[in-house]
């Protein structure tokens, strides 16, 4: 120890005489230290350092300070709390118990409260103090000749109390708690207050208003139920519309007996405030008992497991008079019986209340009334037989008319519009050809966006706010990138199948004028070749028509069918008897000729008879007529000559229809349904076949041909240059080809034809 006295010495001194002067850094080495010197340190370095000690509490409110004042039989002002938080961090502090907060403030910043039970907390920044402003209200209790409030006080270390009372009070009570001033002026009284902490404190004062006390009568209402008894698949639903008038008393609740095996789904009024079910009765709380009437709608179900079951008649307990109304209805086909009893009542459909009928939604099977007596309870037992469903059609096309535009490339853009008469089907499925794409989709005029799912296109047929109620107009435009035409050479076009069956359906084919078209083929036929009645009303003509199995129409045999609807809208015939042969005949519009001359020639025997087409352009031979080939000659004046050779069956009477063409009543148009004379010379009959081929196929051309654009392909043109979201350069000059196809049922329809350059 002296020998580090000396050593500090030394270095003092060196210092006071070298002040100015920089000290030499210590040499690197050992220090020696005493061996009592050395135990010391070991001893402090082996004790733990001091532990910070914890506060008991991590938060105190020092004091509160509570502004009350009264008015208008409420209690409102501001509680002040000023404490501490002592832990570091956030702290939940409870702040008061028992009060209404409406507002919390802390700064001048709004404070969110927590409310856990009773009690408002909040989450306060610490170690730190705080002072929180909260706005508090509370209901004044009036009673005969006194005024009256209970307090809830902090539990802060000191509560100070200023409260104002409206009018000049002698006589405050506060308990506990001590009042410390009293002063009245200008009609009001000002306390000031010592309270209790955390005790909550009665304070009343002597007031001049006496409240009479309300004598409670007794709670007398009528009743009158309406219900809906719905029978379904699985289960038995109940909708009750109940309709109460108060008579006496004012009301706040109203108890309803649930039958046994229902259960409650709903319950509801503009008056109920809650509702729940307790030991099988449903009890319908109110949030007002001014109103002297009150509705409301219950509804219930129960699992049916048969076809019998008994209706329920829900009643309120404690009803002066109770009446109703019962509606029964039937989901999906059925046959039901109900059999009433117990004072019950039937009465017509019409007769029953419009809004019971409003939540109708099947066919109504019975209605009744009735006015429930002490004596009697009305029931009603209900039988049905279900009938299973048949598919109905959602949505049905009755035309469809379809333009095609093909340019030199190769590329066709095609319009399909279609005349929908929808129940409900929302998209109509589109099974594009490949590589083809929708650019545009119309529904009613407006424009819809199409809608690509994994099974392929769809197009709407409704849209938002669109309710159609009759036929209407569905649109889509798609293109398809095809084969560049050549010199010559074939050609493929299809049109998409659809999921909507289609009466009948018009396509026209729009081809640049320097490509020559022959030998068209595919599943349409020349639109030429359909009855003008079809083509003008394709919905009724579809009804009855009848086809031949290559889809080509022909003669129909008579089964019951008129065949005069086709040629010759609203004319009436009836069926053919056996031995019997008829027809109608027309001109080439489709309209009637009466007085035409009908001659019927056996070619068997060579038995002949004549008769005359009526004012309908009917004309029926009775008898006479046998078995075999029949010759039939149709002469009208202005009109050619027709002729027609038919196997005639007398057991299997048949309609012959006859189209006569304008012109001299020389010139003679022969039809047969029989085959040629076969000729014995080879070369002749090669030649003969050569020349009728050509005809045929110049006349088969002559059919699909109408070298005229309609305004479809005009309006399409048009559509492309300043509409359609798409550059396709469409021929402005070619040739028209109408083809048209019946009953389209989800099937692509094709066209083939050969070509080559002019």
């Amino acid at each position: 120890m002296k020998k580090l006295l000396a050593i500090l010495m030394m270095f003092s001194v060196y210092a006071m005489g070298a002040e100015n002067t920089a000290l030499p850094l210590p040499t690197t080495g050992n220090v020696t230290l005493t061996l009592a010197e050395y135990n010391r340190l070991v001893e402090l370095a082996a004790k733990s350092g001091k532990k910070h000690e914890t506060p008991p509490m991590p938060y105190a409110i020092k004091r509160a300070e509570m502004k009350l004042h009264v008015a208008n039989q409420t209690v409102l002002g501001t509680v002040q709390l000023d404490g501490e938080v002592f832990s570091k961090g956030a702290a939940k502090v409870p702040l008061t118990s028992g009060l209404t907060i409406l507002n919390a403030r802390q700064e001048g910043k709004s404070l969110p409260l927590e409310q856990e039970g009773a009690t408002s907390t909040a989450i306060l920044p610490g170690a730190a103090e705080f002072s929180v402003a909260l706005e508090t209200g509370m209901q004044l209790a009036i009673e005969a000749g006194r005024a009256s409030f209970s307090l809830p006080v902090p539990a802060a270390g000191s509560v100070r109390l200023s409260l104002v009372i409206p009018g000049d009070h002698s006589v405050v009570r506060i308990s506990p708690g001590l009042i410390t001033s009293r002063t009245s002026e200008k009609g009001q009284t000002t306390l000031e207050a010592t309270l209790v902490p955390g005790q909550p404190a009665t304070i009343w004062w002597a007031t001049g208003e006496v409240q009479v006390p309300v004598v409670k009568h007794e709670v007398r209402f009528l009743s009158d139920v309406k219900t809906l008894v719905t029978v379904n698949d699985e289960e038995l639903r109940i909708a009750a519309l109940a309709d109460i008038a108060v008579v006496q008393g004012d009301p706040t609740q109203f108890v309803v007996d649930v039958p046994a095996g229902y259960e409650i789904t709903g319950a509801s009024g503009a008056t109920v405030d809650s509702s729940e079910v307790e030991n099988g009765k449903l009890v319908l709380r109110l949030n007002s008992s001014t109103p002297r009437n009150h509705e409301f709608l219950i509804s219930m179900e129960r699992p049916l497991t048969g076809t019998k079951a008994d209706a329920p008649f829900l009643g309120f307990k404690d009803t002066q008079r109770e009446t109703g109304e019962v509606l029964v209805e039937g989901a999906g086909a059925m046959e039901l019986t109900a059999t009433e009893g117990g004072g019950l009542k039937r009465m017509d459909l019409k007769e029953i209340n419009p809004y019971l009928r409003s939540l109708a939604r099947f066919p109504l099977q019975a209605a009744f009334r009735y006015h429930r007596q002490p004596a009697e309870i009305p029931t009603l037992a209900l039988e049905w037989t279900r009938f299973p469903d048949s598919n109905v059609l959602a949505a049905v096309a009755e035309h469809a008319v379809v333009t095609t535009l093909v340019t030199v490339e190769g590329r066709t853009l095609t319009e399909v519009k279609l005349t929908v008469k929808n129940q409900a089907q929302p998209f109509l499925k589109v099974a594009l050809p490949a590589g083809a794409t929708i650019v545009s989709a119309d529904v009613a005029g407006e424009k819809v966006k199409p809608v690509q799912g994994p099974d392929g296109n769809r197009v709407p047929l409704l849209r938002p706010g669109f309710r159609p109620n009759g036929p209407y107009e569905v649109s889509f435009v798609f293109m398809l990138s095809g084969t560049p035409f050549a010199r010559k050479g074939g050609s493929e076009l299809a049109l998409p199948s659809m999921d909507v069956p289609i009466s009948l359906l018009e396509w026209e084919l729009f081809l640049p004028e320097q490509y020559k078209v022959k030998d068209f083929g595919g599943d349409a036929i020349a639109a030429n070749l359909l009855p003008a009645a079809m083509v003008e009303n394709p919905r009724s003509y579809i009804a009855g028509a009848f086809t031949n199995t290559n889809g080509s129409f022909g003669v129909r045999e008579n089964e019951g069918m008129d065949q005069l609807a086709q040629l010759a809208p609203g004319v009436a015939s009836g069926p053919l008897q056996a031995g019997q042969i008829g027809g109608v005949v027309v001109d080439p519009q489709g309209a009637v000729i009466p007085g035409a001359q009908v001659k019927i020639t056996s070619l068997e025997n060579g038995a002949s008879t004549s008769t005359t087409t009526d004012g309908s352009g009917r004309w029926v031979v009775v008898a006479g007529i046998p078995s075999g080939r029949v010759k039939i000659e149709v002469i009208a004046q202005g009109f050619k000559t027709w002729n027609g050779n038919v196997r005639y069956d007398a057991g299997r009477p048949s309609r012959y229809d006859a189209r006569l063409s304008v012109g001299e009543a020389t010139t003679t148009i022969e039809v047969t349904a029989e085959a040629p004379t076969v000729e014995t010379s080879m070369t002749t009959v090669r030649g003969k076949k050569k020349d009728r081929d050509k005809e045929r196929d110049e006349k088969k051309l002559e059919g699909f041909a109408q070298n005229g654009a309609s305004s479809n392909v005009l309006n399409l043109q048009k559509r492309v240059a300043g509409v359609l979201p798409v550059r396709v350069d469409v021929p402005r000059a070619g040739n028209s080809y109408r083809f048209a196809r019946a009953l389209v049922l989800d099937e692509e329809t094709k066209v083939t034809f050969s070509y080559k350059t002019k």
